[in-house]
């Protein structure tokens, strides 16, 4: 597996186009307010809100909540379009088992299809990014980083996924000022925080397994006496809403990692548990530079065009990560016991035996995860 470990990347900033659209909603008189735009404003396309794949109470689509609102109404705006199985309205057997939907990522200007050389974008699995605490409190934007403002990241979403052009640039505004609201936080002390409150720092957990998780999470350097467990997580998982990397990362990782690099390959496309269908892609095709890859979704060497980002990804932030699943870019996680099976996968295969987590270190980092709120 190439690029297997990690690799950390910057923000690649985007240009932004809105649409001239009145600003006006339909029905006379009714204006368009930051609420009202989110929670039900179409935007005369195929029915869908924002409101449609970032539920209230946890900013996302859940497997759970698709089989539910299946039952409760087959013909909910979530399973059209890119929710269903062709992309075309047909079958509900991909969103109702992963809750992914179908994403559409343009290729970089290096980037190709080995099967369609002439394709300048291709459709990958992926899930629906939670809008609890971002983007009041992160301002990296979408699982690669490809969206550089809210602004951007709301117009893609309608053009999209709503599949409408009918928006100005005051109802993109308006969309961004209200995802700052109230409602988009995990806790009480997160608010807080962005009101300008103190810091919420780590729980320190009541029973000795949310004791022992909490020492994961740690702003300590290495410790190979300690099979590594002190500080592990936290090399990746630090700062406010533990999802940036720390002072440390770099001695652990054994090369240079900003402190605060948002982006990871954590192996999630190179395992692929959820068995999406691997793409072949050719960077820098026909130069001496020329390189391949088969992933079912390279991440952000797609925006990026740089063969160091193959299958690297958003570092998910874990501060209300109970509300949240599923989990990494494709869901293939349903549960926290799921993520944690992962990463004692990875660390065993990525240290070579080095760094191998028990059953009981997998059941202590859960309990200490469900405790960040």
């Amino acid at each position: 597996m190439k690029n297997l470990f990690f690799s950390a990347l910057g923000v690649v900033l985007l240009s932004i186009v809105a649409s001239s659209a009145p600003d006006q909603g339909p029905g006379e008189g009714r204006p368009r307010t930051g609420d009202r735009l989110f929670n039900l404003e179409t935007f005369g396309g195929n029915g869908r809100t924002c409101r449609t794949c970032h539920g209230e109470q946890t900013g996302t689509v859940s497997a759970k909540d698709a089989k539910d609102r299946f039952k409760n109404d087959p013909t909910d705006p979530l399973f059209i379009h890119d929710g269903s199985d062709d992309g075309l309205g047909h079958g509900t057997k991909r969103i109702l088992k992963d809750a992914t939907i179908l994403m559409t990522i343009p290729l970089a200007a290096n980037v190709t299809l080995a099967a369609d050389p002439d394709a300048r974008s291709v459709v990958v699995r992926r899930g629906i990014a939670s809008t609890l605490n971002t983007p009041a409190l992160d301002p990296v934007l979408m699982l690669d980083g490809r969206q550089p403002t809210l602004e951007s990241q709301a117009m893609g979403a309608i053009i999209d996924h709503a599949q409408s052009h009918a928006f100005s640039a005051a109802d993109l505004r308006k969309i961004a000022e209200f995802e700052l609201t109230d409602g988009f936080f995990s806790s009480p002390a997160l608010r807080n925080f962005a009101r300008g409150g103190p810091s919420p720092g780590l729980p320190e957990g009541s029973t000795e397994s949310e004791r022992r998780g909490r020492r994961f999470f740690e702003d300590v350097p290495p410790d190979p006496t300690d099979r590594f467990r002190p500080g592990l997580c936290a090399f990746c998982h630090s700062g406010l809403l533990l999802n940036q990397a720390n002072e440390f990362a770099t001695f652990f990782i054994g090369q240079p990692v900003p402190t605060g690099a948002r982006f990871m390959n954590v192996a999630v496309s190179d395992f692929n548990a959820a068995k999406n269908p691997r793409i072949e892609f050719i960077f820098n095709e026909g130069t001496l530079d020329e390189k391949s890859v088969t992933s079912p979704d390279p991440g952000r060497a797609l925006t990026t065009g740089d063969f160091d980002d193959v299958n690297v990804f958003k570092t998910s932030p874990l501060r209300g990560i109970r509300l949240t699943a599923p989990y990494f870019h494709d869901n293939s996680a349903k549960t926290l016991e799921d993520v944690a099976a992962h990463y004692a996968r990875f660390f065993t295969f990525s240290t070579n035996g080095l760094v191998n987590l028990t059953s009981q270190d997998q059941r202590d980092m859960v309990a200490f995860m469900k405790l960040l709120d």
